[in-house]
């Protein structure tokens, strides 16, 4: 019979730890990284971001679709995350992932704690989370990214603006 074991994975990201923390709970962010592969292409993504609430992903890939899902145990925003993890239906065996994230100068370091991870899929394991942290961090700096601000500097006094702006006349 084979042995489990714990698995931890960090990462240190150029981001506020709430950013990364979010992408964890919001369904459309997930979609965009986390069990996403190359060429797969994402059928379906739910998350219901409350204590015993559900999240599921599942990506087509070519002939096989890959069924992703967790129930969350805890979440305390933006230091920790643990939900029970399992692929396939919800009647299978599940494990215990713990994500703690701790703010940094200039962004924050995440650490994931796998637990119940079978001892000979142990690299294969480390390489999937090492490939979703590297999406979650393309993700999260795509949504920074995305901000526009625009600004303008007008020679008027405020009230002579605030009024073109206003008056439709």
């Amino acid at each position: 019979m084979s042995s489990k074991d714990v698995l931890v994975v960090k990462r240190r990201f150029a981001y506020p730890a709430e950013a990364v923390f979010d992408a964890w709970l919001d369904a459309h962010a997930l979609g965009a990284w986390l069990f996403k592969t190359p060429d797969g292409v994402m059928e379906k993504v739910e998350a219901e971001a409350r204590v015993g609430g559900m999240f599921r992903v599942n990506e087509r890939r070519g002939e096989a679709l890959a069924e992703h899902w967790g129930r969350y145990v805890e979440i305390d925003r933006p230091r920790r995350l643990a939900f029970d993890f399992g692929v396939g239906a919800e009647t299978e065996p599940s494990t215990r992932v713990t994500i703690e994230i701790a703010p940094i100068a200039g962004g924050c370091e995440l650490t994931l704690t796998h637990e119940g991870v079978w001892a000979e899929y142990q690299a294969r394991t480390e390489q999937g989370w090492t490939m979703i942290l590297d999406n979650l961090s393309r993700t999260v700096g795509a949504e920074k990214d995305r901000e526009l601000i625009v600004s303008r500097f007008f020679e008027a006094p405020r009230a002579l603006v605030w009024e073109a702006w206003t008056n439709p006349e």
